[in-house]
């Protein structure tokens, strides 16, 4: 009886350790990527990941993660840096959002770098500094993905015609969505509107709203208690309906004015964070046209 238990062990054992070297062969990749592209940060991850959508042989990896939010402040890691010196390709948002690039091109002078702006005309505040959050009109979103597209037509002339082809199809969804959101915001009869960080002047362009104030400009900072009084009153004096925070970002100021003042609160999504879905931006914005509809009308 001993012997048998014995036997019944072994065995069991020797397919346990059989599974796991299978299930270890499932996650290996079949075959090394033979393109490698890293993306500065999420907005820019979402737009290579349709670009290259079904691909064989090109990989995109998102170098800040899913759940960074912008990149202000962001310091690199070294482990940023060796996968950056394995890549093919690093496309970034460009517009001063990545501020660590110096660091990039001083230590890795041979990597090509794809800046999505190129070409997008940009909001500058009072003291002239450019604000980077391009992406977050829809309009410039689709410039973006033009610019990656052609970008990488020219890296990596095999797949150029799957490039386009992809970026056709996303760009055709995307023009869609724009169409849309104009006929749902464009007669809103409200257009001003309060915002926490400064990530919506180019949004709030593209579809006509007013921006009167934004508070905690910098996400990381808190608004004084003067700064909060003054905004109290100024919604007061002018009738503003709405107070918009972004949901990746500490929410008390924002409701403190809210309840305060008599607005209402709601949040805007910049499409910073989210799940790795292809559809990412179009569900953040949908998401943000429903809101603003609610909010302002």
């Amino acid at each position: 009886m001993k012997q048998f238990l014995q036997k019944i062990t072994a065995a069991f054992l020797a397919t346990v350790l059989l599974l796991g070297t299978c299930a270890g062969c499932a996650r290996r990749p079949a075959q090394k990527a033979s393109f490698h592209i890293m993306a500065s940060f999420y907005p820019v991850y979402i737009m290579s990941i349709n670009i290259t959508n079904g691909i064989q042989g090109v990989q995109v990896d998102n170098m800040a993660g899913q759940q960074t939010g912008c990149l202000h402040d962001y310091q690199l890691q070294s482990a940023d840096m060796q996968a950056l010196s394995q890549a093919n390709l690093f496309i970034i948002n460009g517009a001063g959002m990545e501020s660590f690039m110096s660091r990039v091109t001083d230590q890795l002078p041979h990597l090509t770098v794809l800046d999505s702006s190129t070409g997008v005309s940009h909001i500058t505040d009072k003291t002239g500094e450019v604000n980077p959050h391009l992406w977050v009109s829809i309009s410039n979103y689709m410039q973006q993905v033009q610019n990656i597209t052609a970008g990488l037509e020219k890296a990596d002339p095999p797949h150029a015609a799957q490039y386009r082809a992809n970026a056709d199809i996303y760009l055709k969804k995307l023009r869609t969505l724009r169409t849309r959101m104009h006929t749902e915001l464009d007669h809103l009869p409200h257009r001003d509107i309060i915002t926490f960080h400064e990530a919506f002047p180019y949004f709030a362009k593209e579809f006509h709203l007013n921006i009167v104030q934004t508070v905690q400009r910098e996400p990381d900072s808190q608004p004084s208690a003067k700064e909060l009084a003054e905004t109290i009153r100024m919604i007061r004096q002018s009738g503003v309906k709405a107070v918009f925070a972004e949901p990746q970002y500490e929410q008390s100021a924002a409701q403190i004015i809210a309840q305060e003042s008599g607005a209402a609160f709601y949040k805007l999504d910049p499409a910073v964070t989210g799940s790795y879905d292809r559809d990412a931006y179009l569900k953040a914005m949908e998401k943000n046209t429903q809101t603003l509809q609610k909010a302002l009308a």
